[in-house]
């Protein structure tokens, strides 16, 4: 049989083409990342994302976005199921019940050549590092800080609180001003456990957990006077009371999306710093009456309680067929100047100091968010801020810890009967951990 020499071309061509394609498909690279957040994330993410790919041809980046809702159920059942994305964003209590001795996630420092590692903090890496694995990448940090609403409180005439004393009296004189309405401050269940516990960690230098040993590092005092503060803060009118929280849409409605918060019936809100937007972005000026307040501490507290920790993390699947490359994609989103320009402050302020540097030099940043920054990073100075256990987020402990508070909200408990739950319950569940 003969071929046409023309026929033969194009056979071959043909083979080429194929062979070609079928090259192309093998060395494509693809990474699944998941994520978390709102419009102005997504939008954010996924622009950054088109633009690693456009900087790394033949890589293709498989956004997996969605709303907080249900996301670490969903997670669970990937890593479960061994089909976990190749770059994970997590809350970083998640680290302590999806790698409990370090081995969960990939092992970062082992694409150190890929990593912007001296970028961040000591601190901040070892938040995100279980027996010396560096499981994740530090977003961002976040503390729990005061914001005081100016205007309000000027008409109230009643000034910002510089102590614990003054925030009773203050509470006192805003709502005696402003009527039955009127609360000085706001604040979730959470948020309103913490500032307690922040109150009891100063007064007797103990957090509830201790992280190094993960066990209740409080006494029977302490836990007593975290339990009754809070129970205090409310019985006073200090800050919204659970109940009435409750009724105007559920303990967890965002302030921002309260009526009271909006029309100055409320003076302040204890929350996270990177909130300031979000909280600011439905009041008449658009936030430009907030002010960020003192940090409240005892007279001579060695601590400040302040509850400080990274605001979100990037984790790399262990079963990643792409490790480094992943490493490298997370490095990109966080230290990479055009993707942190596209990136802004949709994941709050950055972790990386070259970002954060970026971000104040290209006038990103408002001046509250840097006076936040600043009030927290004299805090970190001055080794006022401990590192906090993971069990204190962990699902479980969260779970319980909130439950025990909701009874004290509700008057169904009192202080000493919260403190022997905290004590003799909190331990079983840490040890079950």
């Amino acid at each position: 049989m003969k071929f046409s020499v023309q026929k033969l071309s194009a056979a071959l061509v043909c083979a080429s083409l194929v062979s070609a394609g079928m090259f192309a498909n093998a060395a494509a690279q693809e990474l699944r990342f998941s994520w978390w957040g709102g419009g102005e994330r997504h939008e954010a993410m996924l622009k950054a994302s088109k633009l690693f790919e456009a900087k790394n041809p033949g890589v293709k980046i498989k956004a997996e976005y969605s709303g907080f809702q249900g996301y670490q159920e969903r997670l669970s059942t990937q890593i479960a199921g061994r089909n976990e994305p190749d770059v994970m964003q997590l809350n970083w209590a998640w680290l302590s019940a999806f790698s409990k001795g370090g081995d969960g996630f990939y092992d970062l420092r082992k694409s150190a050549v890929s990593m912007k590692l001296t970028d961040f903090t000591d601190q901040d890496l070892a938040l995100t590092t279980i027996n010396g694995k560096l499981n994740a990448m530090p977003v961002g940090f976040a503390a729990r800080i005061f914001y005081w609403n100016k205007s309000v409180l000027a008409i109230a005439g009643v000034q910002p609180p510089k102590n614990w004393d003054e925030l009773f009296t203050a509470g006192k004189a805003f709502r005696a001003k402003v009527g039955d309405k009127g609360y000085l401050l706001d604040g979730n269940l959470y948020d309103l456990i913490l500032l307690s516990h922040a109150y009891a960690y100063q007064k007797h230098g103990t957090p509830y957990i201790d992280p190094k040993t993960g066990k209740i590092a409080m006494s029977a005092a302490a836990l007593k006077d975290w339990a009754a503060f809070y129970k205090r803060l409310q019985d006073e009118k200090i800050v919204t009371p659970l109940p009435y929280r409750a009724s105007l849409g559920g303990v967890e409605k965002p302030v921002e999306q309260q009526p009271d918060w909006v029309n100055g019936n409320w003076a302040g809100v204890y929350t996270w710093d990177s909130t300031v937007r979000l909280i600011g972005s439905t009041l008449p000026s658009k936030g430009q009456e907030l002010d960020v307040g003192d940090f409240l501490t005892l007279p001579g507290a060695k601590n400040s309680g302040m509850f400080g920790r990274s605001s979100l993390v990037y984790a790399v699947s262990k079963r990643s067929k792409h490790p480094e490359l992943a490493a490298k994609f997370v490095n990109f989103v966080l230290t990479d100047p055009e993707a942190v320009r596209i990136i802004d402050m949709s994941r709050g302020t950055p972790a990386s100091l070259s970002a954060f540097q970026q971000l104040q030099k290209e006038d990103r940043l408002r001046p509250i968010e840097l006076k936040a920054y600043a009030r927290i990073s004299t805090q970190q100075k001055a080794g006022a801020i401990s590192l906090p256990a993971a069990q204190f987020e962990h699902p479980r402990v969260q779970k319980f810890m909130r439950e025990v508070f909701e009874q004290i909200g509700y008057g169904k408990i009192s202080a000493d009967e919260a403190a022997k739950q905290l004590s003799e319950q909190g331990a079983t569940i840490l040890q079950r951990l």
